[in-house]
């Protein structure tokens, strides 16, 4: 079995903060990428998880044989379900066939999880990929096996992609029923979406004769037959909350976000502020959403009360839609962009207040909330964070040949210094720097990309405007030359394919494995060159030694602080450090 940590890890903050506050999913659609692709991105925000690539090989079972499941987040075994006669070849979070899913835990109402339920989020993402060939066949497979065995984890938002469409579900337990409830919509071509660890989905067009695109779970079949459903959800999505007084009204004016996960100060401005984020990079009007997203003005017709009766009410009427039509079509390029964000250009730039010391570091060490006499005070929580174990874009493309199509552009620790790597998902073997096994949270690594990056990013953060643009410099060269290599690296393997599909995967495997290599390799170097040159506060640069020396010293830099430091020093020592 794969090493198993937790992707998640309590963040202590003020009481009104939400426990788990990580990951965070953007959605393109085929009509909203600039090559046509279907585009996820995900980033798995933990301080305790290792960045590593995860492999689950094709494999063939007899009848009768049974799978382990094992909690995700514990490692605690669990019990059985039945194994299929056949799994995918699964690398990361996308299989041979193209499918992707992603997901955000965003808790949701307590006491909704079943601890005798035999399914956690981990095992629904890994099992399902290993069985489904589409999105659409992906919820039905979903909404089986917590029907079927029951689900114990807190509230999910899952995206879910083929080359095809994309998807969002929402999916939260029962308490001490068995099974879930939850409602998948799918984002319409030409749009995009995100979450990010706060439940999206708020109303949805009920099953009737007036929406024919709408199905429930009694009829999930439909949703493989009929191209033109955009809707489906649990049949009980509605009537468990009303007879658990959970909601009282209409069913047409039914939340689900706003019954089975309302938001809050957190859920706005540590969660949707990030949703917002990305959507004011691709579309105008965002403004009119800041003071929703900062958590500044939920706005509500009636208080929202912890515990009570929802009613609409109680919901939100300043909330941001759940996708958005972008101005020009987005590029994989974009997407990795939008997770380096720290919301620069807006009043709440991690880089420039005091908080970000004498260099300008968009980063804050945990916890995230704080008091001082008796007021409390949160730092931002930001798209790229210094505690993400791996993150990844995963492009769906439906232009390509099916088998040598998708490609998760894999990276290590935190997103805005990471360099995203194309893996192709037909790839049956994993590079030694991105393996399991290689290294651990606690157990250092030479080989292993993930302490090769962290070894760059931490020193990064002690001088940050002046080393980061390197890391930048270096990243985009990778990235953008890799974007155009994949080109012609479809080409060759298509020619492969045409003779012999095995050569194809074999070449695909060759290219991944050697270009993840390559990339560790440079990184390593890449830190030590670094290191050399911003020791000890200073900034060196290298000086070509005329013959007449044996050698002569490099030109030697103390960067000064910015004037607002100094300033900050000034207030707080008043004259003490006044030179007389």
């Amino acid at each position: 079995m794969k090493k198993l940590l937790t992707l998640l890890v309590m963040m202590c903050v003020v009481s009104f903060m939400k426990p788990a506050q990580a990951c965070t999913n953007f959605l393109i659609t085929p009509g909203a990428s600039a090559d046509g692709s279907s585009i996820v991105s995900y980033a798995a925000d933990s301080h305790v998880l290792y960045g590593e690539l995860y492999h689950y090989p094709a494999a063939d079972y007899p009848e009768g044989a049974m799978r382990e499941i094992v909690d995700w987040d514990s490692g605690r075994y669990v019990g059985r379900i039945p194994e299929v006669a056949h799994t995918y070849n699964v690398v990361g979070n996308m299989n041979e066939w193209q499918l992707v899913i992603a997901e955000t835990t965003y808790g949701g109402l307590p006491n909704l999880g079943n601890p005798e339920g035999l399914i956690d989020y981990g095992s629904l993402i890994y099992i399902t990929l290993q069985r489904a060939k589409t999105a659409r066949e992906a919820i039905k497979t979903m909404a089986e096996l917590v029907a079927n065995y029951g689900y114990m984890s807190d509230g999910e938002s899952f995206s879910i992609a083929d080359p095809n469409e994309v998807w969002i579900m929402e999916l939260i337990g029962k308490g001490q029923e068995k099974g879930a409830v939850w409602v998948a919509r799918r984002v319409p071509d030409g749009y995009v979406s995100a979450h990010a660890n706060q439940a999206r989905i708020t109303t949805f067009p009920l099953a009737n004769k007036q929406n024919k695109n709408s199905i429930t779970s009694k009829n999930i079949d439909k949703l493989l037959k009929n191209a033109n459903i955009d809707c489906v959800y649990a049949e009980d999505v509605i009537s468990f909350a009303k007879k658990n007084n959970l909601y009282a009204g209409p069913d047409g004016q039914f939340s689900f976000s706003d019954v089975y996960a309302p938001v809050d100060f957190s859920g706005a401005r540590a969660c949707d502020m990030r949703v917002w984020a990305m959507f004011n990079q691709v579309v105008d009007g965002m403004d009119q959403y800041w003071d929703y997203a900062t958590g500044r003005n939920i706005m509500r017709a009636k208080p929202y009360v912890s515990g009570e009766c929802q009613t609409p009410e109680n919901f939100p009427t300043n909330r941001m839609p759940l996708w958005v039509k972008p101005n020009e079509k987005v590029s994989v390029l974009d997407v990795m962009a939008f997770m380096r964000d720290h919301l620069e250009g807006t009043e709440l730039d991690m880089s420039q207040d005091v908080g970000a010391g004498p260099f300008h570091c968009p980063y804050r060490s945990r916890p995230m909330g704080w008091e001082v006499d008796g007021v409390s005070y949160v730092h931002e929580r930001a798209t790229a964070t210094q505690q993400t174990g791996f993150s990844f874009v995963a492009q769906c493309r439906p232009n390509t040949i099916r088998e040598i199509g998708g490609i998760i552009w894999f990276g290590v620790d935190d997103a805005a210094s990471t360099v995203y790597c194309p893996m192709y998902t037909c790839m049956t073997e994993i590079p030694l720097c991105y393996r399991e096994g290689n290294g651990g949270i606690m157990e250092f690594s030479e080989t292993a990309a993930f302490w090769i990056f962290n070894q760059v990013t931490n020193w990064a953060y002690t001088k940050y405007e002046y080393i980061h643009p390197e890391i930048a410099e270096k990243q985009a060269n990778y990235e953008r030359g890799w974007v155009e290599a994949v080109a012609h690296t479809d080409a060759r393997a298509a020619k492969l394919y045409e003779a012999d599909p095995a050569k194809a995967v074999e070449f695909l495997t060759s290219f991944s494995c050697r270009e993840a290599e390559r990339l560790t390799a440079d990184w390593r170097e890449f830190y030590k060159y670094l290191f050399v040159k911003y020791m000890d506060f200073n900034i060196k640069t290298a000086q070509s030694t005329p013959k007449s020396h044996k050698y002569i010293a490099p030109k030697v830099e103390q960067p000064k602080y910015s004037e607002d430091y100094y300033r900050a020093i000034i207030e707080q020592t008043g004259d003490k450090l006044k030179a007389y």
